[in-house]
């Protein structure tokens, strides 16, 4: 590990314009690749304390063992300049964004003197025209089929073309009207060639007047008799309805545009993006990339863009909408403009369509990190590899088969609650999941509260122990009531207890079980900001390297507890803020109130509910439920107005609210 003031730069050696510099490895491998709009007071702030670093920073600036630039003219440059570098060296600290599946296109051959329509993949080739990508070959091939009803251009290989043209019969797509078959100059060159133009504009948005022409066309046949002309037509028709009936429009102004969207957590990043074309979905793809620095959402959008776009003039639509603008988004639509030839807006949607649009495609990208993950988690070998890294980390005797989490959650001291998630051979055991609500510590005190929890989770399964028999199992030896021969609540002992936190927490979570005279079971915390893992009288964390197993499961165990805690605390805050709303009803006691919450269970209930169904709960009469009404509705208007009082008045006998 080398250290950075070895081969920092002198300050004045440094420019202050613009330009891209590059950290190099001992052995002179490119290691990362960034740009600046101040070369000086970018470089000078990776030498600072280590300390003070992002650890991904800290690891790169340690790994690396020189460091140069290039000084550019103009911000332009530096992005076009960075961009070149990252594809030519694939720097291991930049940000890669792995496509996750390969993504088929819509390729027509225009280059070629009878263009033929086809399913490509992989890299694009001069000469052919692209739509898409879709997320099928199968929905590629089937709107194909469909459209060369009306537009009968080639689709065949090369080697079918020849043949046919060698032995002067066309294949059997030309037989069946779904080719023109130039290859038997059935059409010539050109007429074969406006074909394609047709479906090209067709595929590209313009898709009414081709709708207009063939109404046009099959109403004129109809007048003249020539039935068989206008049902072929209205088929015709009908072919195209259905393509159409695939694309559904999303935005009715007929907008060229990219909606970008991202999911993140602190080691991944997924990104989706859908192409709109003509107001129409046309395609839509999916990355999954690590996260190998601090960079907030802005910094991985321009990353995206950047890998997306560059030297891809073809695919820049007019609007590319993103979740946050990127810091250089001047420079990168004056960037893309010049590659499109034409004016490229990057923006933020605030409101409308097109805000709904990507919201969709943040719940797309969502759902694929989910399902990244899932598939990650649910892989035996990478399970049994995370166990044995933690194990090897942190120096266990036996690989940890049951892990318990605990985290703490809190609304400045108030309705403290607590969680117990269980994973079992890596995997979430939700029957096992416990709930705690802190009762003896006062204020806000996550120390206190976990002392509380251990020693409360711990002294139960040391309760148990002494009226319990003992059954083996895989995960170790088991609780069992003697009388019904079933496991007790708590009936494993844990190979290992995980603390939100770092080392106060984890100081707690020892005492209390040392304190209860359980000293066989380790215990760890992991930090959420920098994911360190602390053990007790530590001075330093365990860090695990940012693409080990073992660290993805501790976190996705932390998480859990996370989610768990947080879910208990919303439902505690809700019950209290009803009973806190129904404090004043005159003739409501705290029998009545408990029945109303075990009715409604939550404020948005009670608050949508009307004063008939209020009085249908046992006890509660109809002039008390007007109160209640009331009660609700005042607490309503003066969260909206801000504290101000409304003057709203519930009449007792209609239920209505009145000013």
């Amino acid at each position: 590990m080398a250290n950075p003031a070895s081969y920092r730069p002198a300050p004045a050696s440094i420019p202050t314009g613009p330009g891209v510099y590059r950290f190099r490895d001992p052995k002179g491998r490119v290691i990362y690749v960034g740009k600046a709009k101040n070369l000086r007071a970018r470089l000078s702030s990776y030498f600072q304390d280590i300390g003070g670093l992002h650890p991904r920073t800290a690891s790169m600036v340690t790994t690396g063992a020189s460091v140069e630039w290039t000084v550019v003219a103009t911000e332009v440059e530096a992005l076009q300049l960075e961009y070149s570098w990252i594809k030519e060296f694939d720097p291991r600290f930049n940000v890669k964004y792995r496509d996750d599946k390969s993504y088929p296109w819509l390729a027509v051959t225009v280059g070629e003197e009878f263009p033929r329509v086809m399913v490509g993949r992989g890299a694009k080739k001069r000469g052919t025209r692209y739509f898409g990508p879709y997320s099928h070959a199968w929905a590629i091939r089937e709107t194909v089929d469909l459209l060369l009803r009306v537009f009968p251009m080639r689709s065949c290989s090369n080697g079918v073309f020849k043949r046919s043209a060698q032995i002067g019969r066309p294949c059997l797509l030309g037989y069946i009207d779904k080719c023109a078959a130039p290859c038997v100059g059935k059409v010539s060159a050109e007429e074969h060639r406006a074909i394609v133009d047709d479906f090209c504009d067709f595929m590209a948005g313009n898709t009414r007047p081709f709708v207009r022409r063939l109404e046009k066309e099959m109403y004129a046949a109809s007048d003249a008799l020539d039935f068989e002309k206008a049902a072929r037509l209205r088929d015709d028709l009908g072919a195209l309805n259905k393509a159409l009936e695939k694309q559904a429009v999303v935005l009715g102004d007929g907008t060229d545009a990219d909606v970008i969207a991202l999911a993140e957590d602190p080691l991944e990043v997924a990104v989706q993006i859908f192409y709109v074309r003509g107001g129409r979905i046309r395609g839509q793809r999916g990355w999954v990339a690590d996260r190998t620095d601090d960079a907030d959402t802005a910094d991985l959008v321009q990353w995206f863009l950047l890998q997306l776009y560059a030297g891809e003039a073809d695919t820049v639509p007019r609007e590319v909408l993103v979740p946050a603008l990127p810091p250089d988004a001047g420079v990168l639509e004056d960037l893309l403009s010049e590659q499109r030839g034409s004016r490229v807006q990057i923006r933020v949607p605030r409101r409308g369509d097109k805000r709904s649009l990507q919201e969709t495609v943040a719940r797309n990208a969502a759902q694929s990190l989910a399902l990244h993950k899932t598939k990650r988690a649910s892989d035996l070998t990478t399970r049994n590899r995370a166990l044995e890294e933690i194990q090897q980390a942190l120096g266990l005797d036996e690989v940890p088969l049951r892990i318990e989490c605990y985290d703490v959650s809190n609304l400045q001291g108030t309705e403290v609650v607590a969680s117990m998630v269980v994973f079992e051979d890596g995997l979430a055991r939700k029957s096992e999941y416990r709930r705690f609500v802190i009762r003896g510590v006062d204020g806000q005190n996550d120390v206190a509260s976990m002392d509380e929890v251990i020693t409360r989770r711990f002294r139960r399964l040391l309760d148990e122990q002494g009226s319990s028999t003992q059954a083996q199992t895989d995960q170790g030896p088991m609780l069992v009531d003697p009388e019904t021969g079933r496991p007790r609540k708590f009936a494993y002992a844990p190979s290992l207890v995980v603390v939100d936190g770092g080392p106060p927490q984890v100081a707690a979570a020892q005492a209390a079980m040392a304190e209860l005279g359980v000293n066989d079971i380790p215990v760890c915390g992991l930090a959420k900001r920098l994911e360190e893992v602390w053990l007790p009288g530590e001075e330093d964390p365990v860090i695990l390297p940012r693409s080990s197993e073992g660290l993805y499961l501790l976190q996705r165990i932390r998480d859990e507890a996370h989610r768990f805690a947080i879910t208990h605390h919303r439902s505690r805050r809700s019950r209290t803020m009803v009973e806190s709303l129904l404090d004043d009803v005159p003739g409501l006691g705290e029998v009545r109130r408990k029945s109303l919450l075990k009715h409604f269970g939550s404020v948005k209930k009670l608050r949508a509910a009307e004063v008939e169904e209020i009085a249908q709960v046992p006890g509660i009469g109809p002039s008390t439920a007007a109160a209640i009404k009331q009660a609700v509705a005042e607490a309503e208007a003066t969260r909206k107005t801000g504290g101000r009082s409304t003057g709203m008045v519930v009449n007792t006998a209609t239920g209505e609210i009145e000013s």
